[in-house]
């Protein structure tokens, strides 16, 4: 295999709380088809991500064709993902799914900034599938293990976590908190025990 062919970037796992809080992006080359990465709070760099979550609204936004914005919500906040004539697929989940319904999103990153100088992170979908209840719970717990795991590694102070304690700050106490929250979110609503 020869050293040009592009490999796919591994989606990475994450909740709203934490892909919200992923202002800031990055290249690794200055090559202009190098991919650009979405810096994680908790360490870890991230071109592709995977998400599940109950998508709770979708609207055509777009003025001269179709644009459509799903809202997507985990136990820990809110997705946008926003999707046009690039993402034929996706487009057309968001435009015929009945909501709500759980659905499951493989997407890379956006960020861009307002007028107001805020930034607004973003997901452009590779992939939009309805999935069951239990995807979603196996998706939670998953997600919560995925996110205890870099906070853990964060204070090996690699690369990306340095990267991480520059651009945001050290403090992971809100992330480790949204992983306990969301696991007893689902506890409760399950009525059974749940591991991380």
């Amino acid at each position: 295999m020869s050293a040009s062919v592009p490999t796919r970037e591994v989606a990475r796992r994450v909740f709203a709380a934490e892909f919200n809080d992923a202002t800031y992006t990055f290249k690794e080359s200055d090559d202009e088809r190098a991919p650009v990465y979405s810096l994680l709070p908790t360490g870890q760099r991230a071109n592709r991500v995977f998400i599940v979550g109950t998508l709770t609204e979708t609207e055509d936004v777009g003025d001269e064709s179709e644009y459509w914005r799903g809202r997507i919500v985990d136990p820990t906040g809110t997705f946008f993902t926003y999707a046009g004539q690039y993402q034929p697929e996706a487009t057309s989940v968001l435009r015929e799914t009945e909501t709500p319904a759980y659905v499951a999103v493989v997407g890379k990153p956006r960020s861009y900034e307002t007028e107001e100088g805020d930034v607004n992170v973003s997901l452009r979908p590779e992939s939009i599938t309805i999935v069951d209840d239990d995807t979603r719970d196996r998706w939670v717990v998953e997600t919560a293990g995925r996110t205890i795991d870099r906070i853990e590694r964060f204070e090996e102070a690699h690369e990306y976590a340095a990267m991480a304690e520059t651009q945001y700050g050290s403090d992971l106490s809100a992330y480790r908190d949204h992983v306990i929250s969301a696991l007893e979110e689902l506890e409760a609503a399950n009525d059974v025990p749940v591991e991380a």
